[in-house]
């Protein structure tokens, strides 16, 4: 188990290795720490062994517990990283940015949104769609408009 990230710096594939097969440990926590701190320091030296090595430890946690933290390790500074992973966490945070500026438009203007409706704001991933829905909620009369299908060939 590779714990220390100094002995993870030494040796980044077997500190991937570990942290791929204790990913339901309860050490998991210190083990990607320490990884992440040495793909940090491998980053400067070769950002793109580092970004394979990100990937790699992403793709080996899958659904465990385990990829969340690795996920937050990695999102608290992306700047040095440039992986689909952290492209991926930058794109979730900036529909959640957008769907919380829609609906903030909505609450502001007075227009009644729907549990549902929320529901379809919040959960939306799609950054065009959700632009559309922004630029809409600034001008709309009711939720219906911002949803509007119909609109889409006219606006385009």
């Amino acid at each position: 188990m590779v714990s220390a990230p100094a002995e993870a710096a030494r040796d980044i594939p077997l500190a991937v290795l570990s942290a791929m097969l204790h990913g339901r440990d309860r050490g998991i926590d210190a083990i990607l720490k320490a990884l992440a701190a040495a793909l940090k320091g491998l980053e400067v030296l070769d950002p793109e062994t580092a970004t394979i090595f990100v990937e790699l430890t992403s793709q080996g946690l899958d659904k465990t517990w385990a990829a969340k933290i690795w996920r937050d390790l990695v999102a608290v500074d992306t700047s040095f990283f440039t992986s689909s992973l952290s492209q991926e966490i930058r794109a979730e945070g900036e529909a959640k940015g957008r769907a919380a500026d829609i609906l903030r438009i909505l609450d502001r203007r007075g227009i009644p949104v729907a549990d549902t409706d929320r529901e379809r704001i919040t959960s939306c991933d799609d950054l065009d769609a959700l632009t559309l829905w922004f630029d809409r909620a600034i001008t709309a009369a009711s939720i219906a408009e911002v949803f509007a299908e119909d609109l889409s060939d006219q606006e385009q």
